[in-house]
């Protein structure tokens, strides 16, 4: 079996995705993208093409190997994402070769279902405390909240007082047995994650994400070490030697994104790089459907997964969602806050290959919002 093509769309709301083909008929399909940058990433796939047209497209690890260090320069967001779109791709054509789902060829699966959250939006107390009650309504055991907006280097009392507002509203609104994630997005200084996170203590959340940006990952033992709140990050670190220096920093929970680190193939191993120290896994994926497939494939088979994030009607999707590329919607349904095993051959969607057509005649230039302060300096979004 050789590969034939690789083939990408930019697709609405912000993603990209890819096919590859092989000589005998099978196809497998891959999520390359970073959100912003979708076409810089479908011009790195294309690069990294000439590596593998006329390959065995079996030899999952040599490519990647070969794909990921065979380059003098290396890493990086793009061609990280790049490879983990293309390693999607190549599980995806394995399991369906072999007729099994990607995490039998990995393992076999260690659980039946997999938890997942829901995201919700809302700036004011009570529009979160509603957002989040109607999802617990809906069989959501957890949500995810932006826990503000953007934020001055040292904030005041009232921008504090807001943070706390909101966790307060939800802990009041759903009980102690829903549990509530604060992603910060790299918001807080040291100095504010000092400030903050002890305030939010009382509430329990989950896990707070990305307190601060990955490039000041050498504070996180001193925000570790300052609160009782599980510390998670993970979704701007690229491969497991990323994750190294977060991991020994004492966080809770590795959030590694299989769109953006490497594939299935590096998600596997940062899984297990974070199980060595007792580090929960809970992967990054406010993204498509073929990230969504990839990452179960992994919470499956690895024994420390906490909780899976999907995007399903989250509010950065306008016009477009998860479910609208697939034949079969049934794979994703969500009981009791769970996703059933996939069972289906490689990653066990099937992608609705017309309406990606259709979707990338319309693409998208995606950009991520720009937070500025009210002196016009530029904050983190």
């Amino acid at each position: 079996m050789k590969i034939t093509s690789l083939e990408t769309f930019i697709v609405p709301p912000r993603w990209c995705f890819l096919k590859i083909t092989t000589d005998e008929g099978i196809v497998g399909w891959g999520e390359p993208v970073v959100e912003g940058r979708a076409a810089t990433v479908a011009a790195a796939v294309d690069e990294l093409s000439d590596q593998l047209l006329g390959a065995d497209p079996l030899t999952i690890e040599r490519h990647w190997q070969q794909l990921t260090k065979g380059g003098f320069y290396r890493g990086g967001p793009v061609l990280s994402s790049a490879v983990a779109g293309i390693d999607q791709a190549l599980w995806d054509i394995a399991g369906k070769v072999h007729g099994v789902p990607v995490h039998e060829l990995l393992g076999g699966a260690v659980r039946d279902r997999v938890r997942v959250y829901s995201w919700i939006g809302g700036d004011e107390p009570g529009e979160v405390a509603d957002a989040a009650l109607a999802r617990q309504q809906a069989g959501f055991s957890a949500i995810k909240m932006n826990a503000s907006a953007g934020l001055r280097h040292l904030d005041t009392a009232q921008a504090v007082n807001d943070i706390v507002a909101r966790v307060a509203a939800i802990r009041q609104a759903c009980g102690p047995q829903f549990d509530i994630a604060i992603d910060f997005h790299g918001r807080l200084t040291l100095p504010m994650a000092r400030r903050v996170l002890p305030l939010l203590e009382p509430y329990l959340p989950m896990f707070v994400e990305e307190p601060v940006v990955p490039e000041l990952s050498g504070q996180l033992d001193r925000i570790c070490a300052g609160t009782s709140i599980p510390i998670a990050t993970g979704e701007r670190l690229y491969s497991r030697w990323d994750f190294v220096a977060a991991i020994n920093a004492g966080i809770a929970v590795a959030q590694p994104d299989v769109s953006h680190a490497g594939g299935i193939s590096e998600l596997r191993r940062i899984a297990t790089l974070a199980e060595t120290y007792d580090v929960a896994l809970a992967p990054h994926c406010p993204l498509g459907p073929i990230a969504l497939a990839a990452c179960l494939q992994v919470d499956l088979v690895s024994a420390n997964t906490l909780i899976q994030e999907q995007s399903v009607g989250i509010h950065y999707n306008e016009a477009y969602d998860v479910l609208d590329y697939l034949a079969d919607v049934s794979v994703f349904e969500m009981a009791d806050g769970y996703i059933e095993r996939l069972t289906g051959p490689g990653l066990g969607i099937d992608v609705d290959e017309r309406a990606v057509r259709r979707a990338a005649e319309i693409g998208h230039r995606w950009r991520n919002p720009v937070f500025r302060r009210d002196d016009g300096g530029l904050t983190e979004w």
